[in-house]
């Protein structure tokens, strides 16, 4: 896994020891799950068990997952990873941040940095989406250069079934 720096953050690989600060700072928050396909972790044991399955998989060559932590910070506030690949390749992006950090352009920095390295990387579409409310999550994915391709009314997940409009994007090389 490639450690990435921009300007203001260090996106490295996630560790074990960042368990409590993924469920402190944004795995518990409803605000910040609520357009997310998961629920609120409810304990540190739910972490610990994604966090398992995380670091399992960084033995995997199509595993790109980091934790984002703020260059005048301590610990992680956020995660931003490749949650998945379609049938044609392209790799789906996924993030959270922690509702601390939200309206300081992080996501918006880390996914640059993210869509510039999968490209370069060799794969040769992006996709990511975000739920129409979600108007801060649609303006970072605009900011970082992706392209609106439609909008669907669907479940948000089988955890989330309520009928959600998702915006879909896409970023192509």
């Amino acid at each position: 896994m490639k450690r990435l720096e921009t300007e203001r953050l260090i996106l490295r690989a996630v560790e074990e020891s960042d368990t409590r600060a993924v469920f402190e700072n944004w795995a518990n928050d409803p605000q910040v799950t609520r357009y997310m396909t998961w629920n609120p972790h409810r304990s540190i044991e739910d972490t610990r068990m994604i966090m398992d399955y995380w670091l399992s998989e960084y033995g995997k060559d199509t595993t790109y997952r980091w934790v984002i932590v703020p260059k005048n910070g301590q610990e992680p506030v956020g995660m931003i990873d490749v949650v998945g690949y379609d049938d044609d390749g392209s790799a789906i992006i996924g993030y959270c941040e922690a509702r601390k950090m939200w309206n300081r352009g992080y996501m918006t920095e880390a996914l640059k940095a993210v869509t510039a390295l999968l490209l370069e990387d060799g794969i040769k579409k992006l996709k990511i989406s975000a739920v129409d409310e979600n108007k801060a999550s649609n303006r970072v994915i605009q900011k970082a250069g992706f392209t609106y391709v439609d909008s669907v009314n669907t479940p948000l997940s089988p955890v989330k079934p309520e009928l959600v409009t998702l915006n879909n994007y896409i970023m192509e090389k």
